[in-house]
């Protein structure tokens, strides 16, 4: 076994993110690691909807339990996609800021690497200063990898079979 033991995947419900989880089959199959994907629905944007009010309390629970649907949804998914690999991978969805949520799980269980989806186009300084996915990037205490090539990656992916 390599210097991979554990990989954690984070899915977020962009095209992007299942591109990582696909990477991160991949990788988990060659390497032999164990493999997590975790969904972190992101509470603290719920929070600043509300207090700017562009939420009622009534419908940020509402979209709350959207977004929890939304999370079990894509983790099923990546598990379906695993599977069907002959892959094992366990799933964990968590509600909170995105990029505390990652660390915590991140320095919980030990993972030597940490697999995001390519990072959407910054559009301002302020997008920046917000976006959870280049914090998590930044702030990560173990290796991370972004995956790009959508296309080569699908390619590989579909291509492989155990």
């Amino acid at each position: 076994m390599g210097p991979i033991h554990k990989i954690l995947v984070l899915i977020d419900g962009t095209e992007q993110s299942i591109t990582a989880a696909q990477f991160s089959i991949c990788l988990a199959h060659s390497s032999g690691a164990e493999l997590t994907a975790l969904y972190v629905v992101n509470k603290r944007a719920l929070d600043d909807l509300l207090k700017s009010r562009i939420f009622l309390q009534e419908e940020q629970s509402e979209y709350q339990h959207d977004l929890e649907t939304d999370a079990e949804r894509y983790l099923n998914h990546v598990q379906k996609m695993a599977q069907d690999k002959g892959v094992d991978i366990e799933t964990i969805s968590k509600s909170g800021t995105v990029h505390r949520e990652v660390i915590e799980s991140i320095k919980a269980g030990d993972y030597d690497l940490l697999v995001m989806g390519e990072i959407s186009r910054i559009r301002s300084r302020r997008d920046e200063f917000y976006n959870e996915a280049e914090r998590t990037m930044r702030l990560s205490p173990c290796s991370v990898l972004v995956v790009k090539d959508e296309e080569k990656v699908f390619e590989m992916f579909e291509r492989w079979d155990d």
